[in-house]
């Protein structure tokens, strides 16, 4: 009797159904295992700062895996013009939800970033639920403004007006994450064929507002709460001293102990020094822990595969839209996990942006699972490119 007969028959039924492209499945796979490991072993500090067991906390990331790991499945499975559809609702709803966070939104750290949901008492961050509603809804009027882009008033400004709303909400209270937001999307307007000349001028008011903005921060300093903490950090990084920068020199001291080849998981000693080690600085960990070349450069080629594997399932899509959704879902998670190893290694400035799926987290791990159920989905859209077309319109 092979491997295969011995199975359960609901496993080989879940593995049949797993459509969509191999090698995003292998790379979220292998991903999920790295943070259940590097979380477990980096968690001593959370446990430390919690005073708890480490049971209750791989017990927590395990379940939130797992529950990402269905939504990841469950959202596979869907259609594509699902998504286009329900965005152009949903895209409102998230505004809402922003707006909502910096009103009544729970403050940790100084910052608006969560809504606590009635009755369970689970926070979420709004940001990532709007973050993947945004680029889903650019997808759609890129697909369906496409004969229209030269006229900027009817075919560009519906698509940049909930991309300057959103990214207005979210900078108060994260800098780093509405940038984020703000690039992906001014890539996608590239790659959706905007004219030159209408992104040059969103470029030009893009500048003129930021400028205003901080003249305005300056002259007001509680319209702007957190430009202070922005400067410190900015200030830090082209510092070597200042307790800023703490979190960082920890981090590189993790990452020399590392050296180049593997001691093998829970072997560092990141855990018990490093702040975030399991969550913001959980790059300093696993180089600490599998090296340099296996943990660091290893790390990044997956991103870099996972990347690769996305604007491949984009470049085969026949629907434009599915193909600007994968690329935009895509290039967020592989920009925000190269964001968070370039901190740990002091190549930008302290952002807060975990590395999507190995980061401990809890809901940003199950909007995340959704997004790349969203890219398989795109990957297994096989339909004729005309009736596709239509039935995504």
């Amino acid at each position: 009797m092979d491997a295969a007969e011995r199975q359960p028959n609901w496993v080989q039924q879940l593995m049949r159904r797993a459509e969509g492209d191999r090698g995003i499945w292998m790379v979220t796979l292998i991903l999920f295992g790295i943070s259940l490991i590097t979380v477990y072993s980096a968690g001593a500090y959370l446990v430390h700062k919690n005073s708890g067991g480490s049971l209750p906390l791989l017990g927590k990331h395990t379940f939130m895996l797992g529950l990402g790991l269905g939504a990841m499945y469950l959202f596979h499975r869907l259609p594509i013009h699902v998504f286009s559809r329900a965005s152009s609702v949903l895209i409102w709803v998230a505004i809402l939800l922003l707006f909502l966070t910096l009103l009544i939104g729970v403050e940790i750290n100084d910052a608006k970033r969560w809504m606590r949901i009635p009755g369970i008492g689970i926070t979420v961050q709004t940001s990532d639920f709007a973050k993947i509603m945004l680029i889903t809804y650019v997808a759609r009027m890129l697909h369906r403004n496409r004969d229209r882009l030269h006229d900027f008033r009817t075919g560009v400004w519906p698509i940049v007006l909930p991309i300057v709303l959103v990214c207005a909400l979210i900078l108060p209270a994260d800098l780093s994450t509405a940038a984020l937001i703000g690039a992906v999307a001014a890539a996608m307007l590239v790659v959706g064929g905007v004219p030159w000349r209408h992104l040059f001028r969103l470029a030009g008011a893009a500048v003129a507002f930021a400028g205003v903005g901080l003249a305005a921060a300056s002259t007001f300093p509680n319209l702007l709460p957190r430009v202070a903490t922005w400067r410190n950090r900015i200030m830090a990084f082209q510092d070597e001293g200042g307790e800023m920068l703490d979190q960082i020199r920890y981090a590189q001291i993790a990452i020399a102990r590392g050296g180049l080849t593997p001691s093998g998981p829970g072997t560092g000693a990141a855990r018990n020094f490093v702040p975030e080690s399991y969550s913001d600085m959980i790059f300093a960990s696993i180089v600490e822990d599998w090296g340099a070349i296996l943990g660091g450069a290893g790390l990044v080629v997956l991103f870099l595969m996972f990347f690769y594997r996305t604007l491949r399932a984009a470049r085969r899509c026949p629907v434009r839209f599915g193909s600007l959704l994968a690329f935009g879902l895509g290039l967020s998670i592989t920009f925000q996990a190269l964001t968070n190893m370039a901190v740990a290694v002091r190549l930008f400035p302290t952002t807060g942006q975990p590395i999507p799926i190995v980061s401990y987290g809890g809901t940003s791990i199950l909007f995340t699972s959704i997004a790349i159920g969203m890219i398989l989905a795109v990957s297994r859209t096989t339909a004729p490119p005309q009736a596709a077309e239509e039935t995504t319109d």
